[in-house]
């Protein structure tokens, strides 16, 4: 019997994340994202004892313009989801799709052993490349 190779994370992740501090406004977040072709931006820790936050563009649909708020007057720590998901940077997919969908959550951040971000991994990514494996079996 052959042994299955699993994917883990890293072989799904996007590398590259941009991030901005909480007190920035949702304006400034938005010029980020569309700068850097990105629908998430992650949100810097204060401290080592801090935790990362993260705003995705349904936020800013949902928490401020379906508000009528000005995205120059809403800070980004207004709107963030906090503390986000993160999976180690180890982890099988099939597990971290599980818990996501538990969750019901679209992406999770991807960090290292001292919690340093290392990437984005949504699920979109996770399930399309989770079956591509099933069927290449």
């Amino acid at each position: 019997m052959s042994e299955r190779s699993h994917t883990i994370v890293s072989d799904v992740m996007t590398t590259s994340i941009i991030s901005i501090d909480a007190t920035a406004t949702v304006h400034d977040a938005t010029v980020l994202m569309r700068e850097h072709k990105k629908s998430s931006v992650l949100v810097n820790r204060r401290d080592d004892s801090d935790e990362f936050g993260l705003v995705v563009v349904s936020d800013i649909a949902s928490r401020v313009l379906a508000q009528n708020l000005s995205p120059k007057r809403v800070n980004v720590y207004e709107i963030m989801s906090k503390p986000v998901l993160t999976v180690p940077v180890e982890m099988n997919i099939v597990y971290a799709i599980r818990m996501l969908a538990n969750f019901k959550l679209s992406r999770a951040l991807v960090i290292d052993h001292d919690r340093n971000p290392l990437g984005i991994v949504t699920l979109r990514d996770m399930v399309l490349r989770n079956i591509k494996d099933i069927e290449d079996e």
